[in-house]
């Protein structure tokens, strides 16, 4: 059976309250999928979709070119790794990985050797004989992986994997979960995550949830360079979002005139200005100067984020680490490249319409 995942305008609904609203998205074979989203998004009940565990009321999903709508969970070829690994404390290792293989009858002789193969695959080759109790947080997601992974499936689901995992594990996991994705090139992957470093650092595109509907899809290059929607560039990643009146190859800030590109607006339209924190700089350089009170100072290590109030909003500049910072309530100013901006949301009368840099 050939991977890749279909979602053809699947709703799911308890009742009157709809939770999943007509998705359609299409997971590529051997693509990794992030659904990425705050609580309540949907996300989670796309996943749960596909593996079987809801119902969807109207659409269809399929694995491939196989409708898979009503069949029951243990029919649907599926590897599946939840937040809370979901192993059997009473068994070994090597039973927990085993657990699947012999729930699809496969035959005794050969369930070692997948279960070794499994293992091997996770780095966890060394712990068969162990029980989970015997383990740390890290080690026992990497035998749920391996009990996924050991029925060989064209997809693999993961309900946020990480999260129950301190920082030092998880960037650990991620980076072994990348690797597998390497190893493993014709295995689909649904990624489900509010985390979005997870996303940006594993996914082949992102698509982002909310309100239980999707309301973007991308690379996650494209996503964070060049978000098409205010929810998007804020949630994926961190933006600063200005309200802007557009002229001719720039736009007003309340009376500040910036240079940005406005190709595809027309003028007197008003729309939002997207800069990322980390694309603002402190002092005056270029066409892009924006005074304002330094409101705010923390320290991250290698950078501070300086608050600025310019105009009545709250702007975030991530500069590198300063030897001596601005005193608070000091007047200061932030620039940013005119490249480094996008417009979203351009609205000319009723007709909305988006900055011609978004085409790229």
């Amino acid at each position: 059976m050939s991977s890749g995942i279909r979602f053809d305008k699947v709703t799911v609904a308890y009742g009157k309250n709809v939770v999943l609203d007509s998705l359609d998205l299409t997971v590529e074979p051997g693509e990794v999928m992030a659904l990425l989203g705050p609580s309540g998004s949907g996300k989670t009940t796309a996943l749960r979709a596909v593996a079987g565990f809801v119902q969807p009321v109207s659409g269809r999903v399929l694995i491939g070119e196989r409708d898979i709508t009503a069949l029951p969970p243990y029919r649907r070829g599926i590897g599946m790794v939840v937040q809370q690994y979901a192993l059997f404390p009473h068994l070994r290792v090597e039973d927990n990985v085993a657990f699947g293989l012999k729930a699809q009858k496969v035959s005794k002789a050969e369930i070692p050797g997948r279960v070794a193969e499994a293992l091997e695959m996770t780095g966890m080759a060394s712990y068969a004989a162990r029980y989970p109790r015997e383990l740390s947080g890290g080690q026992q997601q990497r035998v749920a992986i391996a009990r996924a992974l050991a029925i060989r499936p064209n997809v693999l689901l993961l309900d946020e994997p990480l999260s129950a995992l301190d920082a030092q594990l998880r960037s650990g996991m991620l980076a072994e979960l990348a690797r597998l994705h390497r190893e493993l090139p014709e295995v689909s992957i649904l990624y489900v995550t509010h985390d979005q470093v997870e996303a940006l650092t594993l996914a082949d595109r992102i698509a982002v949830m909310d309100k239980a509907r999707l309301q973007d899809c991308g690379t996650p290059q494209d996503l964070y360079r060049r978000p098409r929607t205010e929810f998007t560039a804020s949630f994926v990643g961190n933006a600063n979002l200005l309200p802007v009146q557009v002229g001719s190859g720039s736009v007003t800030l309340r009376s500040t005139v910036l240079k940005v590109n406005t190709e595809g607006v027309a003028p007197g339209a008003s729309a939002t200005l997207c800069v990322r924190p980390h694309l603002v700089g402190l002092g005056e350089d270029g066409p892009n100067a924006l005074r304002g009170t330094l409101v705010e100072v923390q320290w991250r290590g290698s950078t501070h984020r300086l608050y600025v109030d310019i105009a009545g909003h709250r702007v975030k500049a991530d500069v590198r680490e300063l030897r001596e910072t601005p005193a608070l309530g000091e007047d200061v100013t932030l620039h940013f490249a005119p490249e480094d901006a996008v417009l979203l949301g351009a609205r000319v009368g009723e007709t909305e319409v988006l900055a011609g840099a978004l085409d790229g």
